[in-house]
């Protein structure tokens, strides 16, 4: 279980388990267990077929037996009359080995035994003899070397049996001193009383004192019992100076919770932590607290532990600023209403309680002495943001993490049962919602209303519509009519709104949940065409639609063009799932979870736009211009951005608002909407296309390391310690990337000299430092690996929390990855990080994009699309060891060992970025006295028979990465899985990495309207062809081909269209008449000429130029005829109309 859980177990325990006082002095029965030294029988009445119901507790008797301070414990009865008293636990033999034949959960780690100490602690190891000095540090800074114990410490000191003191009455206290240990298994089905007593007490123990816990059934119990045990070191009258105390462990096999009760503490102190040889006291009291072992992780319970402050419990208040807070559940709706139950500081009746969540105050209410609740408000951010605690308007101490959830994300908690909403006048709507995430109360009343959200100014609004219905049934069911508000006028900030949700409450919370607040549960963001429709025709006029739509759409277009800063989509899928950081899957539309169709969403930008890339089934990028299932890319992201209080920055509801404009516009007619939808798609959100996309460049680590560098230059390097896998500083570009390397396991043979990848960190600039670090093998029965973001670790159980934002950086497992095996860093920058783990064999892969060219450093090379100069040192020299990837001694000495990283910042170099737990630095995983394995294929040891050369051969191949690992580890799971690293990673870059398959666009080719493509295809060597759909005719280039230049033919006969039969009739028709009336004018006018021609010849033959052959008198006698035909031309000449 994670580390966390185990926090919250201790807290309960100190704080919550000194109820009463004394002991239960019976309820009229011969035997009762709870008072009597004797052990009960066994519970073999529930294997009887006489018809036995089973024990059935009553009220009062539970009270009784939760008023004792201590679980049952005995030392009589049995089957060797010692009850539960460990008589072979002495001074000289402290510990005992117990099998307790369950799953044990701790600490990440599954046990079934245990070992009980007199030294007040559970184990699951051997546990040191001596200490070298107190006060104690877990884990064991030297381990391995040191022995590093894993366990559960009540009281972890230095003990030895006590004696009586002679003057005890009560038979309780007459109990031998000494060890008990009591085993109870199997109480889900037990009907004894015993069984059902002591499963009742835990339940409501751990249900009442420990928060989350509200479902919680004990499974198998551990009571393990330190009575009258006094110090050692101490003189003989000291043994009457003891302390009393418990342990009950309780587990369901799935999570674990431990009790931890001190009826009596005498001494803090054995002699040799310090403390008087008469009294205990002085010196560093005990250690209360666990440890995983091993080396991995502890928690102390501070201030307690080591202080003399475990003697007075009860009386210790909050010490320090930054206290522990534990709550339930971690997790909720960005809107609020979620109830948050939370310990951690010691309550009073009528205390005042405030809770911080970010910004925002909500006022609690103390419900017990362990346990206070108050109600999540509206909190205007998404992901992991402080939760804090004040007590009576004091400081906020007590703090923790908590996630918020984006609307989108969240569990959806009211839903409707159809999609009625998106119409205008649907008959009803039924609501429905899981009644229990409200009250368990059947006979509770809950309210429904209608909330709108809106943004019009820097201020995002929130507003309150109306109340559907005051008081219904909390039944999970309710039917709205929306005729019944279509009177209703809600006054114009109310109706300015275009989206909202709906929210459910108590109606009466103070009755129910004994609070003034009620816990809400909301819908997702929804039109609201279906409530305001008739007000809206009322005071907007029958055309609202076409107004408020062309209001969106000219607003829109007011604002700046956006897309053309995002990032330019990928060409085919295979990009998209290697560009890990610049896109990342959509999960509401995801590959990984076995969807039809792939998404990959680019982060969000600085001004919260982002980009949608979508695929079809072949891979191939979709655009609007071919289809509706093209990307759009989105002014405003799903995930919102920093700061998330500002208009147009607020996860889920700022993208909405674009997407609820659009539903809107879809309540007019056929026509009108497709005018929408085409100003949509093709003007406002239409797809980018791939023309101008880079892929980025990659490198990888794996194996017994091996490494390919950005330039594909493949070497082997066996390192101890923290180093640069890549590092680029510049005022252009700035990123960190380091790993560590530690020594493999021992094989059969002995040691093997050669490292392996275990963890790598990276930051980007200003951005958290996340990092991913392999779990030991023996803790991976759940998370395989370990993330820590600036040192906190971080876990993807849930879905909402697959994908988790920080600043700078974007930490996501694959939605198909359950066990925490496969982790992505996406930074602002565009660099990617992906960590992947296979049976414990770790790889990481870095990819850049071309802003990092001629920018890294490091063990992955210098990116210059040269080999040459992939060594180069920190102070910028090159190393050539040419294309001899065999000299391991020299890349080990003369250039790797270069870019080894301390935690003090080296110029050049930079500072360790890990997380160093328990006093640890970079230092404890170096050794400069290393030396690995340099033969690139070292020899088989002689009397090794599980492994030869034609072994090695036939699994390795001509991968010699592959033989060297197999052949220095001696394991072939080893090399197979060096080898499928390898074999992806060569996949990866000749499909995408390497120059030559870059991918060639042409860009898009819109799609005709009312038509369609043979291909969507844009790569060269592809043709296109167009066709119409019935009742339509093509018009222009019916073929179009993709040219190695990137570019289309030139269409001679013009774009493809796709035009009605009948206006391509009129059309052929227009041009039938034109073509004749081309021909037939010109003949016209010829014959016109020809005709006016002939005239004019006739004439000039009638009136001859000359007198030659004319007789004389013949003129004459014409003289005045020809001048009289002059002066009617030149008057027709000279002519000009008024």
């Amino acid at each position: 279980m994670r580390n966390k859980m185990w926090i919250l177990f201790i807290s309960v325990c100190l704080l919550s388990q000194c109820r009463g006082q004394g002991l239960n002095q019976g309820t009229g029965s011969n035997y009762d267990p709870w008072q009597s030294r004797a052990a009960p029988s066994g519970f073999s009445e529930k294997y009887t077929g006489d018809g036995y119901q089973g024990y059935v507790i009553t009220a009062d008797r539970l009270k009784d037996i939760r008023a004792q301070k201590m679980y049952p414990f005995f030392d009589q009865g049995g089957n060797d009359g010692n009850g539960d008293y460990q008589k072979d636990i002495r001074d000289t033999s402290p510990q005992i080995n117990k099998q307790v034949n369950f799953l044990l959960p701790f600490m990440g780690f599954g046990f079934n035994y245990t070992w009980l100490s007199l030294h007040g602690h559970l184990s699951f190891s051997n546990t040191p003899i001596q200490f070298p000095e107190y006060p104690l540090k877990f884990p064991i800074q030297d381990w391995p070397r040191v022995e590093d114990p894993s366990f559960i410490g009540p009281f972890y000191s230095r003990c030895k049996i006590g004696e009586l003191n002679g003057n005890e009455v009560d038979e309780y206290a007459k109990k031998k001193p000494g060890v008990y240990f009591r085993l109870e298994r199997d109480l889900y089905a037990r009907t004894d009383q015993f069984g059902v007593e002591i499963r009742e007490r835990l339940k409501w123990d751990i249900r009442e004192g420990m928060v989350g816990t509200d479902t919680f059934e004990p499974k198998h119990a551990i009571i393990a019992t330190w009575k009258n045990v006094s110090f050692a070191g101490g003189i003989a009258s000291a043994r009457r100076t003891t302390n009393t105390f418990q342990a009950v462990i309780v587990t369901d096999e799935v999570r674990t919770y431990a009790i931890f009760m001190y009826e009596w503490m005498g001494w803090t102190t054995h002699t040799e932590a310090g403390g008087d040889t008469t009294e205990g006291q002085g010196g560093v009291p005990a250690f209360v607290g666990f440890n995983a072992g091993n080396g991995t992780k502890a928690y102390e319970y501070l201030p307690y532990s080591q202080t003399t402050y475990v003697r007075n419990i009860r009386m210790k208040k909050g010490v320090g600023t930054n206290l522990p807070l534990v709550f339930a559940p971690e997790n909720g709706n960005m809107l609020g209403g979620t109830q948050v139950n939370f310990t951690g500081p010691c309550f009073k009746p009528g205390m005042r309680v405030t809770c911080r969540f970010n910004t925002k105050d909500s006022e609690g209410v103390v419900l017990n002495e362990n346990i206070a609740t108050c109600i999540m408000p509206w909190v205007e951010a998404e992901g992991w943001v402080d939760f804090e605690v004040s007590l009576n308007g004091g400081p906020f101490l007590w703090k923790g993490q908590f996630f918020v959830e984006t609307p989108a994300v969240s569990p959806t908690m009211v839903w409707f049962k159809d999609e009625s909403y998106h119409q205008l006048a649907p008959a009803s709507l039924e609501v429905n919602w899981d009644p229990f995430n409200l009250t368990m109360r059947a006979d509770a009343k809950v309210q429904i209303s209608l909330w709108g959200y809106k943004e019009d100014s820097i201020d995002p609004q929130l507003i309150y519509i109306d109340t559907l219905e005051p008081s219904v049934a909390n039944s999970g069911k309710a039917t709205l009519t929306p005729k019944t508000y279509a009177t209703k006028d809600n006054g114009p900030l109310a109706r300015s709104c275009q989206v909202g949700l709906l929210m459910i409450n108590l109606t009466q919370p103070l009755s129910v949940v004994g609070m003034s607040n009620s816990p809400m549960i909301w819908s997702r963001p929804i039109p609201l065409g279906w409530y305001f429709n008739e007000q809206w025709r009322r005071f907007l006029g029958n055309n609202w639609v076409e107004q408020q739509c062309d209001n969106f759409i000219k607003e829109d277009r007011w604002l700046k063009n956006f897309a053309a800063e995002l990032p330019v989509c990928p060409c085919l899928l295979r990009q998209a799932t290697v560009d890990r950081g610049r896109f990342a899957p959509d999960f509401e539309c995801d590959q990984d979870g076995n969807t039809q169709m792939h998404i990959i969403s680019s982060d969000n930008l600085h001004d919260g736009a982002g980009q949608q890339c979508c695929y079809d089934l072949a891979g191939i990028l979709m655009m609007t211009s071919d289809n509706k299932w093209g990307g759009n890319p989105m002014r405003y992201h799903d995930l919102g951005v920093l700061p998330w209080n500002e208009a147009s920055k607020i996860p889920t509801l700022s993208h909405f608002l674009q997407v609820g404009y659009i539903i809107l516009c879809n309540y007019k007619g056929k026509i009108y909407n497709k005018l929408i939808i085409i100003i949509f798609r093709f003007e406002r959100r239409a797809s980018q296309d791939c023309v101008g996309y880079q892929p980025p460049g990659g490198a990888t680590v794996f194996g017994d390391p091996h490494v390919y560098t950005f330039d594909h230059m493949d070497y082997t390097f066996n390192g101890l310690g923290e180093y640069v896998l890549v590092r680029a500083d510049s005022p252009r570009v700035k990123i960190d990337v380091q790993g560590r390397f530690e020594q493999v396991n021992d094989s059969p043979y002995g040691t093997v000299l050669a490292s392996m990848l275990t963890a790598v960190a990276a930051k980007d600039n200003f951005s958290a430092t996340v990092e991913v670090r392999m779990r030991p093998a023996y803790a991976q029965w759940r998370y395989k690996l370990d993330v820590l973001v600036d040192g906190r670790y971080i876990y993807f159980d849930r879905h909402p929390q697959k994908i988790q934002h920080f600043p700078g950086v974007t930490v996501y497992t694959p939605s198909n990855i359950l066990n925490q095996s496969h982790v992505v860093m996406m930074f602002q920058s565009g660099a990617g990080v992906e960590v992947i783990e296979n049976k414990h064999y770790m790889a990481t892969r870095v990819y850049l994009p071309w802003q990092f060219i001629n920018q890294t450093r490091g063990l992955m090379g210098n990116w210059t699309f040269d080999k040459l100069d992939d060594f180069t040192l920190p102070n910028g020299d090159e190393r050539s060891f040419g294309t001899d990837n065999t000299q391991l001694s020299r890349i080990h000495n003369e250039f790797a060992e270069q870019w080894v990283v301390r935690d003090k910042e080296v110029t050049n170099v930079g500072r360790s970025l890990f997380f160093h737990e328990n006093g640890r630095s970079s230092n404890f995983f170096y050794r400069s006295n290393w030396i690995p394995e340099f033969d690139i294929l070292p020899e088989i040891p002689e009397n090794v028979t599980w492994v030869n050369s034609k072994l090695v051969e036939d699994i390795c191949g001509d991968s010699y990465q592959c033989k060297y690992d197999y052949s220095t580890t001696l394991s072939k799971e080893f090399a197979i899985f060096t080898k499928y690293y390898q074999d992806q990673f060569i996949n990866i870059y000749e499909g995408v990495l390497k120059p030559g398959a870059r991918v060639i666009s042409c860009g898009q080719l819109v799609t005709p309207s009312n038509g369609r493509k043979s291909t969507f295809a844009f790569t060269p060597g592809t043709m296109v062809k167009f066709d119409c759909d019935p009742g339509y005719v093509l018009v222009g280039e019916r073929r179009r081909w993709c040219y190695d230049s990137g570019d289309w033919n030139w269409p001679e006969l013009g774009d493809a269209s796709c035009i009605p039969q009948d206006q391509y009739n009129s059309m052929q028709a227009g041009i039938t008449s034109g073509i004749v009336l081309a021909v037939l004018v010109p003949i016209s006018c010829f014959i016109f000429c020809f005709i006016q021609h002939m005239r004019n010849r006739g004439d000039e033959e009638d009136y001859p130029g000359g007198n030659q052959g004319v007789p004389m008198d013949d003129m004459r006698g014409n003289k005045n005829i020809y001048e009289d035909d002059i002066i009617r031309r030149e008057s027709r000449d000279n002519y000009k109309p008024r």
